[in-house]
């Protein structure tokens, strides 16, 4: 015989806080004021307790004393209260007063939504969070009086398994590893929320990845300059450079532009030397003109360069992959004479040298402007494109990201819903 499978019966929080706290006999002993959970490493956290107002004072009931919780009350087993002031305690969260009418992320839509109620529901024998609702109904059920407010069907419900809440304003809670669940995301999702969030939010997502300096750096690449330089004004000049360390060049050399003036040289010399050299590099060229866009990494290789060359050469670079995708091929002058996409590369005869299969690219001068760059990508359907000096030597690549950043409108990216539900 299969086993049957029964569904929780699920209770809204609006419903249980202000509701009577009782004995088992239906004796009143006080009032709900708001339910209280631990934040840890379970999907569904469990309720460790009531905050209950009893004889004019605020009161702690634990966990091991409620014997049901359901709309307009909670029943506890005994009558023998500590009537000692409720304290937090580590990890603990007030539903109502921390959680509720608060925005927290969407993990797995990857956007911000508010939280209009809280699910309650049994689950593995004991009372756990277990979803929140997002939509109208939730807010609409808080509003009507509460002998209607149960016939009100759940609306828009986010399994509590794929969201993450907010709890920098939480005393007790500010010093755990925060947000594991963010680990899911990619860098550009995690710079949506951190533009859509509050300055605060925002600082919190941040710190939630700052423990992994490579992420942290990935997301700051992401952000637009107005909330780079919200994000890093309060750092020190050494924070500043060692996040601008583990950034992009280009990108690195972005953010030192928006810095204020007297800061810039400051953060600049304490790069380390191989970053200062790149980043001092393309500080020398306007922002908007090419040699502003470009990288400075890429795989360019002489003519004579045989396939295992090739490819022992892009195993150990370190350039992006978008970049190495393309191999540049020039001469011993070190002008440009050709370029192959790798994959085009490796389907060639594989005894024909690098020079010999490569065509001669298009390619823009240092001093190009965007608009010229758009075109020239548009028109020839290209993802990299190199730039070189008045001589033809190769000085970097711009990647066609680094172009619609700039040619597509600053809300672009809201357009995806980052802001929440409708």
């Amino acid at each position: 015989m299969s086993p049957v499978t029964v569904t929780p019966r699920v209770v809204h929080l609006s419903l249980v806080v202000g509701g009577a706290l009782e004995d088992v006999s239906g004796g009143r002993l006080g009032r709900v004021e708001d339910l209280i959970v631990r934040l840890g490493g379970d999907d569904y956290p469990p309720v460790t307790g009531v905050l209950a107002a009893v004889a004019g004072r605020r009161v702690f009931v634990p966990a091991d004393l409620i014997e049901e919780i359901d709309p307009g009350r909670v029943v506890l087993r005994g009558v023998r209260l500590d009537l000692q002031p409720f304290e937090r305690r580590e990890h603990e969260v007030l539903l109502k007063k921390d959680v509720l009418d608060r925005q927290l992320i969407n993990v797995e839509g990857a956007r911000l939504v508010r939280t209009n109620e809280i699910e309650i529901a049994r689950l593995e024998g004991w009372y756990r969070v277990v979803g929140v609702d997002t939509g109208a109904r939730g807010l609409f059920r808080r509003l009507v009086p509460r002998r209607f407010a149960g016939a009100i069907a759940p609306g828009a419900l986010l399994d509590w398994a794929s969201v993450e809440p907010f709890t920098g304003h939480v005393p007790t809670v500010r010093l755990r590893v925060p947000h594991p669940k963010l680990a899911r995301l990619h860098p550009a999702e995690l710079a949506d929320l951190v533009e859509a969030a509050s300055h605060r939010e925002g600082e919190e997502i941040l710190e939630a990845v700052r423990t992994d300096s490579e992420r942290e750096a990935d997301v700051f690449e992401e952000l637009d300059s107005q909330h780079q330089v919200e994000f890093v004004e309060e750092r020190s000049d050494e924070e500043i450079a060692e996040l601008l360390g583990r950034m992009e060049p280009d990108d690195a050399a972005d953010l030192v532009n928006e810095l204020p003036e007297e800061r810039r040289e400051q953060v600049v010399e304490l790069l380390p030397t191989a970053q200062r050299r790149r980043v001092r590099t393309l500080l020398g060229f306007d922002p908007a003109t090419a040699g502003g866009l470009m990288s400075l990494d890429f795989v360019c290789m002489y003519s004579q360069a045989t396939r295992e060359e090739v490819l022992e050469r892009v195993s150990h670079s370190t350039a992006p992959a978008e970049t190495v995708a393309w191999m540049f091929v020039m001469n011993e002058q070190k002008k440009l004479r050709g370029a192959i996409q790798l994959v085009d590369f490796l389907r060639a005869d594989p005894e024909l040298r690098l020079g010999a299969v490569a065509d001669l690219p298009q390619r823009v001068r240092v001093d190009a402007e965007l608009e010229e760059i758009a075109r020239l990508m548009t028109d020839f359907d290209l993802t990299v494109v190199p730039v070189v000096d008045e001589q033809e030597r190769m000085l970097g690549v711009i990647t066609v990201d680094d172009v619609l950043e700039l040619v597509l409108p600053k809300s672009w990216r809201r357009h995806f819903g980052v802001l929440g539900d409708d």
